[in-house]
């Protein structure tokens, strides 16, 4: 089943929500309400048990696609401002709070807002000619997208500030050395690695990794007695839950658990 929106494709796959971004005229290049489509899309999962997001053509996503809203304003600086804190950011904070993993499959450029999109997954698989670009700097602008809170977490200062300051593309093999990115493959495997990964997650205890996403991302925040805390209250959640129940009982069966996602 598809959903109909303008600027991006949504179908239902199985268990794996499948979130295309459609624009390969123009690289994927996101305007405001590609966005919005996005974040419309990720809260109706509608039971799904993953998220595989990509983008159609040859690119994931070129940046942001303000255009006439910003260049055309008498203030492109707050017209950039309402995009960014109407439509792009919601849309990244809807991501980070989703109870289901997200993988990203990454062909060609991810840029500025793509670049935060595609490492926003959990698993970010790059096909061989993929590249990841911070290219703000050459037309006297700053990251935005969450990339100035993300890159220094993933990949260090240093490779950030390079990112972010000389505005070079960081091709696939150098972002896997990095730990930027899971995998790289072969551009045509792609989707079919990336499909596979996620039907893989969408297979396995759903709250667990739910409960697992929440904490990874709060334990950049807290201290090392306040993230085990945490851990406690999860693993308190997680152990409640059907497909816990599921995997005690296979394990004592000596067999493989089905799990459910609840």
């Amino acid at each position: 089943m598809m959903a109909a929106y303008e600027h991006i494709l949504s179908e239902r796959r199985g268990d794996v929500l499948v979130l295309t971004l459609n624009r390969p005229d123009r690289l994927n290049a996101a305007p405001p309400a590609m966005f919005e489509e996005l974040r419309a899309a990720l809260g109706d999962l509608n039971s799904a048990r993953a998220v595989l997001i990509a983008g159609a053509g040859r690119a994931f996503c070129s940046g942001a696609d303000v255009g006439g809203g910003a260049l055309g304003s008498d203030n492109p600086g707050e017209a950039t401002f309402a995009a960014l804190t109407g439509s792009y950011n919601p849309t990244m904070t809807a991501l980070a709070d989703l109870s289901v993993p997200v993988v990203s499959a990454v062909r060609g450029p991810a840029a500025g807002i793509g670049c935060s999109l595609a490492l926003a997954a959990d698993f970010c698989v790059a096909s061989e000619n993929a590249y990841f670009l911070q290219a703000f700097v050459n037309i006297g602008l700053v990251p935005d997208g969450g990339a100035s809170w993300m890159l220094p977490r993933l990949i260090g200062r240093a490779r950030a500030t390079e990112m972010m300051m000389l505005g070079e593309r960081v091709p696939a093999a150098k972002a896997l050395d990095w730990g930027m990115v899971h995998k790289v493959v072969a551009d045509d495997a792609l989707d079919a690695e990336a499909f596979a990964l996620a039907e893989r997650l969408a297979a396995m205890p759903t709250v667990a990794l739910g409960l697992m996403r929440r904490a990874i991302t709060a334990a950049y925040e807290t201290d090392y007695a306040t993230a085990m805390q945490a851990e406690a209250a999860n693993q308190r959640d997680a152990r409640g839950s059907a497909d816990s129940m599921e995997g005690g009982r296979a394990f004592l069966e000596k067999r493989k658990p089905v799990f459910t996602g609840k």
